[in-house]
């Protein structure tokens, strides 16, 4: 769903405290600049961004809405979480997110040394120290392989060497989809399943639901529109909550600035908000 206009949402941004290019204050003044109504920091696994932008955003007509990705898996598969209206603050989520920051660099310090096995060697202190704040991420070390000389371009680093199924790649620790949605709540927040056609998972929506998933990421930038007629069909199944953003990480590797270009009207925002009140009053 394109957006652009007040009415209008893009529920998945990251910035440079995880993955992403650009810092909170840049990533609001570019959400301003578009005339969205409102956009949800959701970094990987950290929530150091959502002070800032919320500062930035104060003296802007531009709603920062709390979130966060979660990495977690089910079975063998690999999803991502996203948590909406959360209390970032919250010492449950503050202690996962720490033990996962911390997976992130344990992770790290075993992709350089695979990158050292094919002859490229690297100062894993500089990959750590090129990320100061927030989380470490592969975006991070591909950025640093194209300053070395090794690849000529970042995408070519995760096509080559880092990416999924890639020799260098090595997989996150896996945490347990069940405590991602059950943190997720503890702190307020909606947990919502982000861009399911990016994995197949539709077998385990009954567990997913078991669970407490709350909403599905209907519109992304990596679904077509088959996919989201798919996932709106498994929303109206399920009764969940629909959801859509960008998941803009500021120049994406494929040259594109996404921010604005998918996401969902406000009133779908205003569902997700009544919808954490009453987690709220539940806890």
């Amino acid at each position: 769903m394109n957006v652009g206009r007040e009415d209008f949402a893009d529920l998945h941004v990251h910035t440079n405290f995880s993955d992403g290019l650009l810092s909170p204050e840049e990533v609001v003044r570019n959400a301003a600049k578009l005339g969205l109504g409102a956009i949800a920091i959701t970094d990987h696994d950290c929530v150091d961004a959502i002070t800032p932008a919320i500062k930035e955003a104060k003296s802007i007509d531009l709603e920062i809405i709390p979130g966060v990705e979660i990495s977690a898996a089910i079975g063998h598969t690999e999803i991502h979480i996203l948590g909406y209206f959360i209390d970032w603050c919250d010492p449950d989520l503050s202690d996962l997110l720490e033990k996962m920051r911390l997976n992130r660099v344990d992770r790290m310090r075993k992709i350089v040394a695979r990158l050292k096995e094919q002859g490229l060697e690297l100062d894993i202190e500089r990959v750590l120290e090129s990320a100061p704040q927030g989380t470490v991420g592969r975006q991070h070390l591909a950025r640093i392989m194209k300053e070395e000389g090794f690849v000529a371009t970042i995408q070519e680093a995760f096509d080559r060497f880092i990416g999924n199924g890639k020799p260098c790649h090595i997989e996150h620790k896996r945490l347990d989809y069940k405590r991602a949605f059950e943190t997720i709540k503890r702190s307020g927040g909606v947990p919502v399943l982000a861009h399911p056609g990016t994995a197949d998972t539709a077998a385990y929506f009954p567990d997913f639901i078991k669970a407490g998933l709350r909403g599905i990421e209907v519109y992304h930038s990596d679904h077509r529109p088959i996919e989201e007629q798919r996932y709106l069909a498994l929303a109206e199944e399920y009764d969940l909550l629909i959801t859509g953003g960008s998941d803009c990480h500021g120049i994406e590797r494929r040259g594109e600035t996404l921010i604005g270009t998918i996401g969902i009207r406000y009133s779908e925002v205003e569902k997700l908000r009544q919808e954490a009140d009453r987690i709220r009053s539940s806890r």
